[in-house]
């Protein structure tokens, strides 16, 4: 509610002079300012990477991620997807891959969207990874840690864990994973080092990767004692409505009764597609999309017995360039400007993201 006073056209108040009004307006409720807005972005291989891009066949592809049409970008992150924890424990050295890196994450790559302001992560795994985690978490996890936490000063970028074993997760072998990357980078709140930022993908909702979810939330996403600085809860199938999302969004938040605690909102972003197997609004429409839609519960979402503040974190989007499986590419002529780049100024994201909400 706001109280406004009505003024007759002389100057003089209405209703015996000190008349308030109170209006009710369609949003009431104050929205925390989202500071993740970020994209998962594949090559034109479908997500392999595997070799180095010509730079400017790269930027013809991928220039609205840089430019929403008035020279600013249209996320202020973007997560290269994928790498090998197999091949990244071993430092393998391949015809598509080099010491445990994808030949197409290269420097140049890093510094096109970091040159504009936009925060770069690599992602270890994806759902095409599953068995290389599991190799890696039995045979030597320490060892990887450490490999990915070098690879990120290397590159300057953040690590993303994606380890999308439902059933019997290796947790043990993921903590040691976990502590050997803190050991040779700490936890930085203040998001200036790129390098430390961690972050890990959990199921849409709790219901799936439950145990991960309840060890990742209890050990490394306590706001008291932070591990990792924020979960992403993965995208769910293209048919799910942004409804039936935030369902499971607020299962994060409340947690599951008897398998997953609370989640702070501070500590969790929300996916949605952007496109699919066909162009979608989310891409290219922001006034019809999900995104837009969605708006309002992300940045208003309130604990339910974790943090202290309300709103989530904020957006991911799944995904740019060619993720493959009959999905549609980002590329000219299906950019999505009008849709990302378009929500990116109606919420207005902080470009480049600054220190993120720790409670």
């Amino acid at each position: 509610m706001h109280p406004r006073i009505v003024v007759l056209r002389n100057g003089s108040l209405a209703a015996l002079c000190l008349s308030i009004l109170f209006v009710m307006t369609p949003q009431m409720d104050a929205q925390t300012q989202l500071q993740v807005y970020g994209l998962w972005h594949c090559s034109p291989d479908a997500c392999s990477w595997a070799s180095a891009p010509n730079m400017t066949t790269f930027d013809t592809q991928n220039h609205w991620i840089i430019d929403r049409g008035n020279g600013s970008p249209s996320v202020n992150l973007v997560v290269l997807s994928f790498v090998s924890p197999l091949k990244l424990m071993n430092l393998t050295t391949d015809s598509t891959t080099t010491n445990g890196i994808p030949n197409g994450m290269t420097t140049a790559v890093v510094n096109y969207f970091e040159s504009k302001g936009v925060r770069v992560m690599m992602s270890i795994g994806g759902i095409s990874y599953t068995k290389d985690w599991n190799k890696a978490l039995s045979s030597n996890p320490t060892q990887l840690g450490i490999n990915a936490a070098n690879a990120a000063k290397q590159f300057n970028v953040g690590i993303e864990i994606d380890y999308e074993k439902s059933s019997n997760p290796n947790l043990t072998g993921l903590q040691s994973f976990v502590t050997a990357y803190r050991s040779v980078i700490p936890y930085d709140a203040t998001g200036a080092n790129q390098a430390a930022r961690l972050t890990i993908d959990l199921g849409d909702g709790d219901t799936y990767l439950t145990a991960l979810a309840n060890y990742a939330t209890t050990n490394w996403l306590n706001p008291t004692n932070p591990v990792l600085d924020y979960a992403n809860a993965m995208v769910g199938s293209q048919k799910t409505s942004i409804t039936t999302s935030e369902g499971l969004w607020q299962q994060h938040i409340d947690g599951l009764s008897g398998s997953v605690p609370p989640l702070a909102p501070a500590k969790l972003a929300g996916s949605v597609w952007v496109v699919g197997n066909n162009v979608i609004p989310n891409c290219n429409s922001y006034p019809s999309s999900d995104q837009e839609v969605a708006a309002n519960f992300v940045g208003t979402i309130a604990p339910a017995g974790a943090g202290t503040t309300s709103g989530m974190l904020g957006y991911m989007f799944w995904g740019g360039g060619c993720q493959g499986n009959g999905t549609v590419c980002t590329f000219p002529p299906d950019t999505c400007e009008a849709g990302v780049g378009a929500g990116a100024t109606a919420l207005n994201i902080p470009i480049p993201m600054p220190a993120l909400r720790q409670n």
